[in-house]
């Protein structure tokens, strides 16, 4: 029984991995991650999401980590650039849904016509709403999905649109492993002005493994991504340490970026609330990265 697991489960993975086109894509804001923990161990939640945030990265984790939360991320990104994000995670006739929403602006764009100064300036806007929900199709194996409205505003011109996303996780396949892929973005968008941008079509495979030790909890992940109208991989390796149950440590390392490779963190359990915070030092002076995350646990 467990081989026909493993092998359906291969089927799966290496068919996502051959869907692969070419092409430009928009609505990039898409790519930004969702929750200080994930983001400051790589940015690589598809196996490791353990929470509400799981709606972004791998649907799928709902199932498996079932609980009712409220979530809200600010993102500093780069100069001018924020995004704050809001979900939500309840269960329904013992189904798990996670509603999510999240607004992305990049502030005080320059209209010039000539030299000098500026005539006007103007805010790109994004918006994205989504819910999602998962299943369990076997003791270990779970399925999940996430629809979404997605919207863009730059200048006078506007796109809306829908995406999709499809996601499964085995856990604990061997000695505390769990595997994890994900499909993100399916979809299209209205045009922008004259043209319709691709969204950025987005696969992930990943591998974790956790180990307990005394006082100690360790969580450790790698995988590999793959924007499927872009042309580079990205490899994400990620590290947490617990210490008894309330502080953590977290390190993260992504290849295949021209101003980013490293990623780090910290996270505090008190009561009810988890405070989570990211740090992303990028290159060429185009700001740091600094991500917060509140979370509450209901009981």
């Amino acid at each position: 029984m467990i081989i026909r697991k493993i092998f359906a489960l291969n089927i799966i993975l290496v068919s996502l991995m051959l869907a692969q086109s070419a092409g430009e894509t928009g609505f990039s804001f898409l790519k930004n991650g969702f929750g200080a923990r994930n983001i400051s161990m790589g940015d690589f939640g598809v196996v490791s999401a353990n929470d509400l945030t799981a709606l972004y990265y791998n649907p799928s984790l709902l199932a498996v980590n079932k609980k009712s939360q409220i979530a809200f991320s600010h993102n500093s990104l780069f100069n001018d650039l924020s995004s704050e994000m809001l979900g939500a995670s309840f269960s329904v006739f013992n189904l798990p849904f996670a509603v999510g929403v999240n607004t992305t602006k990049i502030n005080d764009i320059e209209v010039r016509t000539k030299p000098g100064d500026p005539q006007a300036t103007f805010n790109a806007n994004y918006f994205s709403a989504s819910i999602s929900s998962a299943l369990s199709i076997s003791d270990n194996i779970f399925v999940g999905s996430t629809i979404k409205y997605i919207y863009e505003n730059i200048y006078t011109d506007e796109s809306t649109g829908f995406g999709f996303d499809l996601g499964i996780v085995y856990k604990n396949f061997f000695d505390n492993l769990s595997l994890g892929a994900s499909l993100k973005n399916i979809g299209k968008v209205s045009a922008l002005k004259n043209e319709s941008a691709k969204l950025p079509l987005d696969v992930q495979l990943g591998i974790s493994y956790n180990y307990s030790l005394s006082y100690f909890d360790f969580n450790i992940l790698s995988g590999i991504q793959k924007f499927i109208h872009e042309y580079k991989f990205h490899s994400h390796f990620g590290a947490e340490i617990i210490y008894n149950k309330y502080l953590a440590l977290r390190f993260g390392y992504l290849t295949g970026y021209d101003s980013k490779n490293f990623s780090t963190g910290l996270g505090v359990l008190f009561k009810n609330f988890n405070f989570d915070y990211a740090y992303v030092p990028v290159k060429y002076g185009l700001g740091d990265n600094h991500i917060i995350t509140i979370t509450y646990t209901f009981n």
